[in-house]
This record gives structure tokens, C-alpha cells and sequence, in this order.
């Protein structure tokens, strides 16, 4: 793999939902994705495990380059408002720290001004003959 765009090129699920690149950095990310009618839960409102693809593409983005293999270890998000079928969804991502083979990136989702849900994930860059334990090996 040769980077972020490569790697988002290549990423048939993100594809599939419409996710695009609209920045892409040296450990940040800004993407962009619509909630469709297909996004919808049975509260018509936008099904939180989308706002999650979404955060957690825009975070493989950031801690993806330099042709290294990284890798979610951890993830978690806070959901602070419901989206909506038509809204327009941005998530930033930053790294926060890199250390050893490890990272900790922040990923804001927005609703044009409006924060809708935060997004920390925690990375891992593979070794690269693949030598890695199995987790928590």
C-alpha cells in the first residue's frame, strides 16, 4: 500500500456509502459522506453504526501513510446529535500522539457547524513481514 488515497481507492465499503476524500495529510483526514434512505433506522433517523464507518474510515486515513499497514486496536465515539436522511456529514481527523508503532487520533464529525459525534481511536502499524501476535498475544 502506498497511502491514504490508495488505501480509500481500494475501500469498497466506503465506496459503496458514497464516502469521498476531501483532504488528505500527513495524520489528518477531512471526508465527506451523505446520509442516504438507506442509512436510515427504524426511528428515521441516521443509524449510528454509519456515523461510526464514517469516523473510523477518516481515522484509517490519518494513521495510514508512509506505505506502513496501521490498524484500529481500539475505537470509540460519543453520539451528540442525530443526522438526518439528506445531511451532509464531515469527519476531521488528527493524530493526537504516535509513539513506538502506536497512535491515538481524535475524529470530529460535523453537520456543517454542528458537532454531531466524536470519535477516538487508538492505532497499531503492523510489522512489515507480518510478525505481529495474535491479539492480546
Amino acid at each position: 500500500m502506498n497511502g491514504p488515497a490508495e488505501m480509500l481507492a481500494n475501500d469498497a465499503a466506503s465506496a459503496a456509502l458514497g464516502i469521498r476524500a476531501l483532504e488528505l495529510g500527513d495524520g489528518t483526514a477531512k471526508l465527506a459522506m451523505t446520509v442516504t434512505d438507506r442509512m436510515v433506522n427504524g426511528h428515521g433517523i441516521g443509524h449510528g453504526g454509519y456515523v461510526f464507518l464514517l469516523a473510523d474510515t477518516a481515522f484509517a486515513c490519518a494513521c495510514n501513510r508512509h506505505g506502513s499497514v496501521t490498524v484500529a486496536a481500539q475505537a470509540e465515539i460519543d453520539f451528540l446529535a442525530p443526522v438526518h436522511e439528506g445531511d451532509e456529514l464531515v469527519a476531521e481527523a488528527v493524530e493526537r500522539a504516535r509513539f513506538g508503532r502506536s497512535g491515538i487520533y481524535d475524529i470530529t464529525v460535523r453537520r456543517g457547524d454542528q458537532v454531531v459525534a466524536e470519535f477516538r481511536g487508538r492505532s497499531r502499524t503492523l510489522r512489515p513481514n507480518g510478525a505481529d501476535p495474535a491479539p492480546g498475544g
